[in-house]
């Protein structure tokens, strides 16, 4: 599973941050930014979480 940040939608909430500080970090321009380029097996249920809370609807999930 790989996640995605839109830089363009984010507001930088920073809520993904604290959901899941081991794949998102807020970004020195206050936008989110992912930290790995693939989640690890067992972290599907939590970046589905951060998906879903994102505010801005920035964050996208990929399966491949």
């Amino acid at each position: 599973m790989k996640v995605h940040i839109d830089s363009e939608i984010c507001a930088g909430f920073g809520i993904c941050t604290g959901i899941a500080p081991e794949v998102f970090e807020l970004h020195p321009d206050g936008y989110a930014v992912v930290l790995v380029s693939e989640v690890a097996p067992g972290d599907e249920d939590t970046m589905r979480r951060a998906e879903s809370q994102c505010p801005a609807r920035a964050i996208s999930i990929s399966e491949d």
